[in-house]
C-alpha cells in the first residue's frame, strides 16, 4: 500500500495524511486531546510571533501548524466511541455560525460601516448564546492575563462595573507598551508578580460583574 496521502485537494491530502499517520504512527496512536494541548498553545504563540516579526514564509508555515493541530483533534474524535465528529463537522460548524454572524453578506441586513459590522455581529452572537446564565461565560479562564483582563472588561461594560478610564493617560500601543512594562518593572522591585496581581483584581472584577446580574429582591418577595 501507498504511503503517500491522496486525494484532490489539499484539505483532503492533509486529512488523508493525518489519518494514515494516526493509523501507523505509534507515537500519534498514543495522544489525546488533553495531551494535544500544550502543543496547540506553543503553535499559537509561534504563528502569533509569525504575524508580528515573521517572513511571508514563516506565516504560511505556522498558519499550517495550526491546522495540523486543528486535524489532529478532529482525526482523534473521529475515533471516539460515543459522540465521534471529524474535519468535515469542525468546517460545517464553523461556516454555518460565520454565515449566521454576516448577515450582511449572506442576508438582507445592511451594515455599510464597520460600526454596523460590529453591532450585526453582535447581535447575532447574543442570539446564538441566549441560553447562557452569565454574560462572562465562555470566556476561558486559561486565557493569558492580559488578553483574559481585555475579554472580562468587555463583557463588564454593560453593567458599569469596570474602572474608570482616563483614554488621555496613552495615545499608542508604543506608550502603552511603555507603561506596562513600567508597571511589571515595579511588581518585580515590590516583590509582587504581576501575572498573579492581575488575575485576582479579573476575578475581583468578575464577582462584581455576576453582582450586578443577579435580580434586585422586590419588597413583596418572600
Amino acid at each position: 500500500m501507498s504511503s503517500e496521502p491522496v486525494g484532490d485537494t489539499s484539505g483532503e491530502r492533509l486529512v488523508d495524511a493525518m489519518r494514515q499517520i494516526r493509523d501507523r504512527c505509534v507515537w500519534t496512536q498514543g495522544i489525546d486531546h488533553d495531551m494535544l494541548v500544550p502543543y496547540l498553545i506553543e503553535e499559537s504563540y509561534e504563528l502569533v510571533e509569525a504575524v508580528e516579526a515573521g517572513t511571508r514564509d514563516e506565516l504560511v508555515e505556522e498558519l499550517g501548524d495550526v491546522l495540523w493541530q486543528v486535524v489532529f483533534h478532529a482525526e482523534i474524535a473521529s475515533r471516539d466511541a460515543d459522540a465521534p465528529f471529524d474535519f468535515d463537522d469542525v468546517a460545517e460548524a464553523v461556516t454555518r455560525k460565520m454565515v449566521h454572524r454576516h448577515p450582511h453578506v449572506f442576508g438582507d441586513e445592511a451594515a455599510p460601516t464597520p460600526e454596523d459590522v460590529v453591532r450585526v455581529w453582535n447581535a447575532a452572537k447574543a442570539e446564538e448564546k441566549a441560553k447562557r446564565s452569565s454574560a462572562l461565560e465562555g470566556i476561558p479562564q486559561g486565557m493569558p492575563s492580559l488578553a483574559l483582563a481585555d475579554k472580562v472588561l468587555g463583557r463588564a461594560v454593560p453593567f458599569g462595573v469596570g474602572p474608570t478610564v482616563d483614554a488621555d493617560v496613552m495615545d499608542d500601543e508604543d506608550a502603552l507598551g511603555e507603561q506596562l512594562l513600567a508597571v511589571v518593572a515595579a511588581a518585580r522591585a515590590n516583590g509582587l508578580d504581576a501575572e498573579r496581581a492581575l488575575r485576582g483584581a479579573v476575578r475581583r472584577l468578575s464577582a462584581r460583574v455576576q453582582d450586578a446580574e443577579r435580580p434586585v429582591a422586590s419588597p413583596t418577595d418572600d
